[in-house]
């Protein structure tokens, strides 16, 4: 990471609101969150069911359109961008970790890390090499040419994150990323994706676990789609510090 990038923000969410429904039926999922993840940071986000978190994440993902406020990532404004420029964003850019693992049935482990660096026009012989590295760095090498139906739950969790990670990912999105893992692999998850951070990529992930939390540079609490307060990671891990910037919902 070049000294200029140290700090830049890879994402950026400014006055971002989306709203579900209409009448009656209408939710506010998010109401004017603005937020900025930089270069070299690792941010989690926690709060309490139905307060915003896993809507926060498919927006900053381009997964879905806010209803007002704009969403940036590496300065490109997303909603500016038709649905090929999104999706390439997406391949280039931006790693997701889905809490259902989203991997394709008929593709074995390797084939599904591959498969956003073929589709970006990375020769398929570099694109294996590369899912095996990312194979390799969580501990599960040894899967590669397995298909998801041979995997356990916790198998296919990594097989989601390494895939988040192959290439130059600058911005990594993991929803609920060590839900399926035993506490040790999580924890080893954990220290990759602050690996990451710590050469320059920039993280966000939604988590439950203040334990998991204490890993992040700093803790952005949602409550009703409103952003009530941030603390460091090391607050999340111990209620009573986090006290004096509200406490705990």
């Amino acid at each position: 990471m070049s000294q200029s990038d140290s700090g830049r923000p890879v994402l950026e969410l400014r006055a971002v609101t989306r709203v579900h429904g209409q009448g009656a039926a209408e939710v506010h999922a998010l109401r004017g969150i603005d937020l900025a993840v930089r270069a070299g940071e690792f941010v989690a986000v926690m709060g309490p069911s139905g307060s915003g978190k896993s809507t926060l994440l498919t927006l900053a993902g381009g997964l879905d359109r806010p209803s007002g406020g704009q969403v940036l990532v590496e300065g490109v404004e997303l909603g500016g961008l038709n649905r090929t420029a999104q999706a390439a964003v997406r391949r280039r850019s931006v790693g997701y970790v889905f809490q259902d693992y989203n991997l394709v049935p008929a593709l074995t482990a390797a084939e599904n890390i591959s498969l956003p660096r073929e589709l970006d026009g990375v020769s398929g012989r570099t694109a294996r090499r590369e899912a095996l590295a990312a194979l390799t760095e969580l501990g599960i090498a040894d899967l590669a040419d397995r298909f998801p139906e041979q995997l356990s739950g916790g198998q296919q969790q990594r097989v989601a994150i390494a895939r988040a990670l192959v290439g130059e990912r600058r911005l990594v999105l993991a929803d609920e990323p060590t839900g399926a893992l035993d506490s040790a692999t999580g924890e080893a998850v954990l220290a990759v994706l602050r690996a990451r951070c710590d050469a320059g990529a920039a993280a966000m992930m939604v988590t439950h676990e203040p334990r998991h939390a204490v890993w992040a540079d700093r803790v952005v609490h949602l409550s009703d789609g409103r952003v009530v307060r941030e603390t460091t990671g090391r607050q999340a891990a111990h209620p009573l510090l986090a006290q004096g910037n509200g406490g705990h919902r």
